[in-house]
Parts: C-alpha cells; sequence; structure tokens
C-alpha cells in the first residue's frame, strides 16, 4: 500500500506546464513520470474542479456548479475512503478545500490550521487570500509530511491562479509563476519520493491569455496529468478525463475506488498505449 501526494496547481494549463515544469518534463523524458493530457470538467472553474477532483463526478452530478456554492460535500471522496479504510489524510491548500471535505463555515483564524483525528482530513493547513507565497506552501506541505506523513496529501498552490488572472495567462507573470512552482518541487519532490510517496501532478484548470476560465476552450480546459513513477514513462497519446483522478489516487494507494467513480484509474497497464511524440 502505498502513500499518494497529490498536487494540484491552481490555474496551470497544459502549454505552461511542457513549458516551464522543467523537473517534471526532466523526469518524463528520463522515463520516470508519464504524462497525460487531461480535459478539466465544465465549468472550468475552481470549486467545482476541486470537488470533481475528489470525488470522480462531474460538476452536473456533484452540484458544485459555480465558485460561490459554498457548502460541504455530500459525495465520497478520497478522503472518505482513505479514512474509511484507516489512512492519516492532510492538506496545505487553499480554504475552500477545507470547506468542501470538513466542513463550513471556515474561519480564517481558528480553521487556519486543523488537527482532527476524526475528520476526513486530519492535518490541514490552509490559506484564504489567493497571493499566497506558493514557496510558503510547499513548506507547509513538507512540514506536516515530517510530522505527520499521511497517507494521502495533497498539495495545492495558488501562485499561477492568481497571476493568471491579474495579468493573464501569457503574460511574463504568469510564465514566471509556473518557474517558481517547478522551482519548489524541483527541492521537494525529491525528498518526497525518497519518503514514499507516489506523487501527481495535475491542475484544476487553465487559463486564458485575458485571465479567464470557466468556459470550453482549449486554453482553460486542458491541464497536465504527470504521474511519477508509473510503469512506463513518456508521454500518453490517449486524453485523460479529470475525472480519473480520484479513482487513481485510491488505486495507487491500494484502496478501492468508490462506486460513484467510474472513469478509469491512470497508470495501470491497461492505460499504458503507446507513447504520443514528444512536443
Amino acid at each position: 500500500m502505498s502513500k499518494v501526494m497529490l498536487i494540484v496547481i491552481d490555474g496551470l494549463g497544459l502549454e505552461a506546464a511542457r513549458r516551464h515544469l522543467g523537473v517534471m518534463e526532466g523526469l518524463v523524458e528520463a522515463g520516470e513520470a508519464r504524462l497525460w493530457t487531461m480535459r478539466a470538467v465544465l465549468p472550468s472553474l475552481s470549486r467545482p474542479a476541486y470537488e470533481s477532483i475528489l470525488t470522480g463526478l462531474p460538476p452536473a452530478r456533484h452540484g458544485i456548479t459555480s465558485n460561490w456554492m459554498v457548502r460541504r460535500s455530500s459525495q465520497t471522496s478520497i478522503f472518505t475512503v482513505a479514512r474509511a479504510h484507516g489512512r492519516g489524510t492532510g492538506a496545505a491548500a487553499y480554504s475552500w478545500f477545507a470547506e468542501l471535505a470538513n466542513g463550513v463555515p471556515f474561519d480564517p483564524v481558528a480553521d487556519r490550521e486543523q488537527d482532527h483525528a476524526d475528520a476526513p482530513i486530519q492535518h490541514g493547513r490552509y490559506y484564504v487570500l489567493d497571493p499566497f507565497p506558493d514557496p510558503e506552501l510547499y513548506w507547509q506541505a513538507d512540514l506536516l509530511v515530517r510530522r505527520h506523513a499521511p497517507d494521502l496529501m495533497l498539495v495545492h498552490p495558488m501562485g499561477c491562479d492568481y497571476a493568471g488572472h491579474e495579468h493573464g495567462g501569457e503574460s511574463l507573470a504568469y510564465r514566471r509563476a509556473a518557474a517558481l512552482t517547478d522551482d519548489c518541487l524541483a527541492q521537494l519532490v525529491p525528498g518526497w519520493r525518497a519518503a514514499g510517496y507516489r506523487i501527481i501532478v495535475t491542475a484544476d484548470h487553465g487559463m486564458s491569455a485575458d485571465g479567464r476560465h470557466g468556459g470550453t476552450d482549449a486554453e482553460e480546459r486542458l491541464v497536465p496529468f504527470y504521474l511519477l513513477d508509473a510503469p512506463q514513462g513518456g508521454v500518453a497519446a490517449e486524453e485523460a478525463d479529470q475525472l480519473s483522478v480520484a479513482p487513481t489516487v485510491l488505486t495507487l494507494m491500494g484502496l478501492p475506488p468508490a462506486p460513484t467513480m467510474t472513469a478509469p484509474p491512470l497508470g495501470s497497464e491497461a492505460s499504458m498505449t503507446a507513447d504520443a511524440p514528444e512536443a
């Protein structure tokens, strides 16, 4: 049974990932990771996508179709399945994940640090303001790993999304935000792999040139899905569905996906088809 670290880089589109995540692309090139082009759910907004990533359900089914639908999830998620099997959980993430998993209302002072043995996310460190620095978030994640070694760990930086909304998805600021998260990954991923984590790096949605997302354009919907230490490295030829994230996480952990998680898990022998041409 493996430990899994799910890194969701908010607002990082596929093209930006392939251009600026040098450490991930290097692992793909070396055969130590596999990359899928993943199509995000609709609407391609953060809170609906967060819920879909955690539950494997589309927004049309889980019912969270707007960023301003603030409520606790009523669906089976990767965290509830992990806890039902006695596995430890943690998150360093935006407060919306705490609202979905552990409940509302979220108090920006009292709920910033959560350590509750009976909660879906047992150990959480959360931020509320979008400009929260990515390095601080990654360091908080590493602290939770060192202290608690959760079997399922969520890491969720906001820097790319914030830069994209402020300056656009083709801006220098957006490119610099992507490069910064690449540097954070370069510093911490080797240690997390050595600690026994199977690592996934993906995103909730992409970003348009004018700083928007939510619609159907490829720049808003196409995101990367990197799986480190997959049975086969390289670039997958087939496009992946964002609904596959939840069953992939649980399968990697050696846990059964919930019956509602019907998309196929990625990284199994069945999903190892011919490589696509390198971009």
